[in-house]
């Protein structure tokens, strides 16, 4: 990426990144901007990278930061047998436009230890938080011992983070006989608190995945929606309107990571994160936006909502954007347990269709050149899959994979957002998945705010067929509020679809082990998000056998 046209003057609500942004848009063809060619984009897409030589951002002194910079806690992500990815974000002042610390850079000192009490520090370093990236800080520590545990913090002047836990994978193709995951999604502040992520800091898991909607792009009031703030809790009018530039999205990510829910369960466990669409925009596909605007302008929004999606995230440097384009799919290995294909359906998708409305499938939906990942994406999947020897095929992803009747018509409407919007899509994996010789498959899947557990099936519409796999749908963090045991449609889609093995509409997460010889799943559930402090209930348990798919209640 050329290093041009840096702009080192402090962020305003529309920041100088955004104002170059929506110049050069107008100016590109479509075309041509997802492809980079312009010279106009080469300049937007340039802006606030960190400058160097004489037009670098001057540097805070650490004793003028009065107030606590680590306000929105730390984090930990993507381990690797030998290598975990340490994230923060510095903002005495969160809900600021520049978090407090204007157009200047700070050095930000960093330690890894074997204990919390840091007794035994076994990596150390300074870097440079800048406020080209929003004064976030990516380090990637490297060179430690597969499967073990880690303590790591910051420390900026006087100044010291909270204390973080992390891990490193165990060796790819090492002996392993257990793994504890969770999978979430889906945490609109506005829709109450996050209980479950308190819950959730204090399980005994390797790993958690998010599978999207980490943010929504929707307003937020004074009183944070149901969580009802009054007095000095009120949030300023800052977040009462839609994000579309890179400030309102580096301020909604201050608003949800000042949440000391959140900050406690990213603290307690290294995170692998995929984002849905609400990152950016509900339901964009590609780089159409829901409400019509012009690609070339709505590209422009995608490469801002990217860009704080990277910097408020435990992301490598490999996932850094170029513009509206970010490798956000990849892959990670568990020893010779599990393999982990975390997939991006928001980014290459066809444009949903029937005017994303729920439809019967049509010849709009099942045209075979349709495709929710894209080619590239789907042969990297495929082809992964083909040279793995890992026992467990995991695929963390966003929107329903298997087939979801909403009635019991003999043509029943489904979601055209999810898989069952692009049937030919969804065919050519589960025929590239029996090719390459999966039996113990799993999906792991947010998107909905209900928790589901579905058998996956060589054929939906006929019950009977092989089961070639497993569905887990993790429920949501906060989306949809308090939500209930049984929603309205429970019997309706129980009956309408005999693959789906269970239907709860409560908040909550699952909880995953994986063994040598089976998989356990714990839907885990509380029964209010309204209000702090609800307890949280293993709703149901479900065992898959390896070899055999199939879901049986535990």
């Amino acid at each position: 990426m050329a290093r041009t046209g840096h702009r080192t003057t402090p962020i305003e609500l529309t920041s100088p990144h955004d104002a170059v942004l929506r110049a050069a848009a107008p100016r590109v063809g479509r075309r041509r901007f997802l492809t980079f060619t312009a010279a106009a984009a080469a300049l937007a897409f340039t802006t606030n990278l960190p400058a160097q030589g004489a037009m670098v951002a001057p540097q805070r002194d650490a004793a003028r930061i009065t107030e606590d910079p680590f306000t929105l806690g730390v984090a930990s992500g993507d381990p690797l047998p030998d290598s975990v990815l340490l994230w923060t974000r510095l903002a005495p002042r969160p809900f600021e436009a520049d978090g407090g610390l204007g157009a200047e850079r700070v050095a930000v000192l960093w330690e890894l230890a074997l204990d919390e009490r840091f007794t035994v520090v076994l990596r150390s370093g300074t870097t440079t938080a800048f406020p080209e990236y929003g004064h976030s800080v990516h380090i990637n520590v490297q060179g430690l011992a597969p499967s073990s545990v880690f303590y790591y913090r910051f420390r900026v002047g006087a100044w010291i983070s909270p204390t973080g836990r992390t891990r490193t994978a165990p060796v790819a193709g090492a002996a392993t006989p257990s793994l504890r995951l969770a999978a979430v999604a889906c945490q609109a502040y506005p829709d109450g608190y996050y209980t479950a992520h308190r819950h959730l800091a204090r399980e005994d898991v390797d790993v958690v995945f998010h599978l999207g909607d980490y943010i929504y792009e929707y307003p937020v009031d004074p009183a944070g929606g149901a969580r009802g703030y009054t007095g000095d809790a009120v949030l300023p009018d800052v977040f009462g309107h839609e994000t579309t530039t890179l400030a309102d999205y580096r301020l909604r990510y201050a608003l949800y990571r000042s949440d000391a829910d959140l900050q406690a369960v990213h603290a307690a466990h290294p995170f692998v994160l995929t984002w849905d669409d609400h990152e950016t925009e509900n339901n964009y596909a590609g780089s159409v936006s829901e409400n019509g605007e012009p690609p070339e302008q709505f590209l422009a929004r995608r490469a801002a909502a990217y860009r704080a999606y990277w910097e408020n995230q435990p992301l490598r440097a490999a996932q850094l954007p170029s513009g509206p384009n970010a490798q956000l799919y990849r892959r990670l290995i568990w020893g010779d347990l599990a393999q982990f294909d975390i997939l991006d359906t928001r980014q290459y998708r066809s444009d949903q269709a029937y005017g994303d409305r729920p439809h019967v499938p049509g010849p709009e939906s099942t045209d075979p050149s349709r495709t929710l990942t894209g080619d590239a994406q789907e042969r990297w999947l495929i082809d992964g899959w083909r040279s793995s020897r890992a026992r467990w095929k995991v695929m963390p992803q966003q929107v329903c994979f298997a087939q979801r009747r909403f009635n019991l018509n003999a043509q029943s409407t489904v979601s055209v957002d999810a898989w069952d919007g692009y049937p030919a899509s969804r065919r050519r994996v589960m025929d590239g998945a029996r090719a390459a010789g999966l039996d113990n498959w799993l999906v792991l899947t947010g998107d909905v705010h209900v928790a589901y557990a579905f058998d996956l099936k060589e054929d939906f519409d006929d019950p009977g067929s092989r089961t070639v796999g497993t569905e887990l749908t993790c429920s949501s963090i906060a989306s949809g509020k308090d939500g209930a045991e049984k929603p309205g449609n429970w019997d309706t889609l129980m009956t309408a679809n005999p693959h789906m093995r269970f239907y709860n509409g409560r908040r909550g997460y699952v909880r995953v082990e994986l063994g040598r010889d089976a998989a356990r799943a714990d839907f885990r559930t509380v029964a209010a998000v309204s209000r702090p402090g609800a307890a949280i209930t293993t709703a149901a348990s479900f065992v898959t056998e390896a070899g055999s798919p199939g879901l049986e209640r535990a």
